[in-house]
């Protein structure tokens, strides 16, 4: 029998904890963490007694246990994104094979720099880049790659974020700020990944974008500074934080869209009729339970999940904010229209004000046009036959985690992790080198937007690897 792959974990969050935790619980076989660091106690607390590590073995930093010596095969790294050049360097030095979460780096020499270590070194850096692990978008790399739809002419990929998701993550939490790393780096690596993946290398391209609406002076007036402190227009606002974390709103709509029967059933009782779905649920106690969501982003607020917790936690941290009020100064809508070395066109598309959470696209070839689109919880890819007029309809799985498992991405990142490391320096799909380009197309997007120009990349390609 195999062994399992040993790894150490750096940083316990949500992505180390939840997702890839979460894998080696379920796949006790493939791998196991023997080690973590995270300098937040409560979180390095749960995370080691979740994987029955010592305390021998529990590090308040990365520098502290990788002074220790190599202690496994592998690191994963789920720090914050501007702390993951230190950690994933002293771990490729110390002979680990690396996972890093996206984005790799959150300038675009460190980027460079990392790849550039890892191929000194000769161990394998992998970025996170679930998408490509999901059924829905290795269904459609197949079918463009299969020549189905022809020459692709044009394409439009737009990365649709939901009005509450902006505001959790890019308003009142902790990318909202581009000190830390644009919005087009941070939401869109993934989307430039894709549309690499699909289409090949991009030969130049431009970008707009700017931050229109969450602004101090968009705020109604009389709008207190947090949602709590009694604000008038609590009945109105979407972006009203009881709404999302304590009565969990934007998620049961997003539930009663869903492709599960049972799902569109549950979320319809609670938000037609809550009175009676808190009867039933104090009745009813393994309904109280399925109904006892405090995943994320309800474990973003407050490490203490219960609802007096959460409450205390919008009356006091940074997501009880009125989304007018806070010091995020990221965009909320931005274009980049790329050309290819193909002549293919593309647009992407990214904004802040969508009414679901996901993603849609149209591929446009010389024999059919690909129209598809990936929520949270559900998906699907249309082929329109140019010469047939058929339409074909395919409905990818979306995995067993569903929304909170990237359809699937998150179980499918781990497993050819653990495969690329067992088979012996297989190149993942994923590798370091290859998830540059898209790293690279983002901060050239941004360098566009900014400086309002139209980025060679070519140019800029070899400019940074020359720099790093």
């Amino acid at each position: 029998m195999t062994r399992p792959i040993e790894a150490v974990l750096v940083g316990a969050g949500n992505r180390g904890y939840d997702a890839y935790g979460s894998y080696a619980l379920a796949h006790p076989d493939e791998i196991r963490f023997v080690a973590v660091a995270e300098p937040h106690d409560v979180r390095r607390a749960r995370f080691a007694q979740a994987h029955n590590i010592p305390p021998e073995r529990r590090f308040h930093t990365w520098e502290d246990l990788f002074a220790q010596g190599q202690m496994g095969d592998a690191a994963v790294i789920c720090t914050l994104d501007d702390l993951h050049v230190g950690p994933t360097i002293a771990a490729l030095e110390a002979g680990y094979d690396v996972l890093l979460e996206k984005p790799m780096a959150t300038t675009v020499e460190d980027c460079v720099r990392l790849v550039q270590i890892a191929e000194r070194t000769g161990r394998i850096l992998m970025l996170c880049h679930v998408l490509r692990y999901t059924s829905f978008f290795s269904t459609l790399h197949d079918i463009i790659a299969s020549g189905r739809l022809g020459d692709i002419i044009t394409v439009e990929h737009r990365e649709d974020v939901s009005f509450w998701h902006m505001a959790h993550s890019y308003v009142r939490g902790n990318w909202r700020s581009s000190r830390l790393s644009p919005m087009i780096l941070a939401k869109c690596c993934h989307d430039f990944d894709i549309l690499f993946w699909n289409l090949g290398r991009v030969k130049r391209l431009s970008s707009f974008g700017s931050l229109l609406h969450y602004r101090a002076e968009n705020a109604p007036p009389g709008a207190p500074e947090r949602c709590t402190d009694g604000c008038p227009y609590e009945a109105e606002c979407p972006w009203y934080a009881p709404r999302l974390y304590l009565e969990l709103i934007p998620l049961m709509q997003e539930g009663r869209r869903s492709r599960s029967a049972l799902a569109r059933l549950v979320a319809g009782l609670y938000l037609d009729h809550p009175s009676l779905t808190n009867l039933a649920r104090r009745l009813i106690p393994p309904l109280d339970a399925g109904l006892d969501y405090r995943g994320w982003p309800i474990s973003t607020i407050s490490e203490d999940t219960s609802p007096e917790a959460r409450r205390r936690a919008l009356e006091t941290g940074p997501y009880g904010r009125c989304v007018y009020r806070c010091d995020n100064d990221v965009v909320d809508h931005q274009t980049v229209n790329m050309e290819f070395e193909s002549s293919a066109s593309a647009v992407l598309v990214m904004h802040g004000h969508s009414h679901r959470e996901g993603r849609t696209m149209r591929y446009d070839g010389t024999r059919a046009t690909l129209i598809g689109y990936f929520y949270l919880t559900d998906s699907e890819i249309q082929i329109h036959d140019h010469f047939t007029g058929k339409v074909e309809i395919i409905r990818p799985e979306l995995g067993p985690l569903g929304a909170t498992g990237h359809g699937g991405g998150d179980e499918g990142v781990m497993r050819a992790f653990v495969r690329a490391l067992r088979e012996g320096r297989v190149e993942p799909l994923t590798s370091a080198r290859a998830s540059l380009e898209s790293h690279l197309l983002a901060f050239a997007a941004e360098k566009a937007r900014v400086e309002g120009t139209v980025v060679d990349m070519d140019a800029y390609r070899q400019q940074v690897e020359n720099a790093a």
